[in-house]
């Protein structure tokens, strides 16, 4: 499975707003100069995030967005899913009602199903076992960068 750039810049653009917003709201063009990523495509990601209640947005002039949870109640898995959709290295492991026996033909007896469903199931206890307050400590404590 590889990861396009909405997970990586999404979960850049949600340490960013967890290491800066305890106290005020981030406009996106402050976030869109600080990680070079550009104004319009952030705002897709934050819509993104937004629709999945991990941010929230204040408008007026001192407007911006905000962490809608406490970090520690959101996951690097909640933040991939909500932009990337589901983790699953194959269709017929995903969530949903996909028929690996109409599309594969296999007849529902794929020898090579069960290495799937654990990576699947690896990746997500992997990502769902690391809090954005991980993320956002090793950022504030100089371990870790948002580059």
């Amino acid at each position: 499975m590889k990861l396009s750039t909405k997970g990586r810049y999404g979960l850049k653009l949600m340490v960013e707003l967890g290491a800066n917003s305890t106290d005020r709201q981030i406009s996106l063009s402050y976030i869109s100069e600080h990680l070079g990523i550009s104004e319009s495509y952030l705002e897709q990601l934050i819509a993104k995030l937004k629709k999945e209640n991990l941010v929230i947005s204040k408008r007026g002039s001192q407007g911006g967005y905000l962490l809608a949870k406490n970090p520690k109640d959101i996951t690097v898995g909640n933040v991939l899913r909500a932009l990337e959709g589901s983790l699953a290295p194959t269709k017929c492991t995903g969530e949903g009602t996909y028929d690996c026996s109409l599309q594969c033909g296999c007849g529902g007896k794929c020898v090579t199903k069960s290495v799937w469903e654990k990576m699947r199931d690896g990746i997500n206890n992997v990502v769902d076992s690391i809090s954005l307050q991980e993320l956002i400590d090793d950022y504030n404590e100089g371990k870790l960068e948002v580059i």
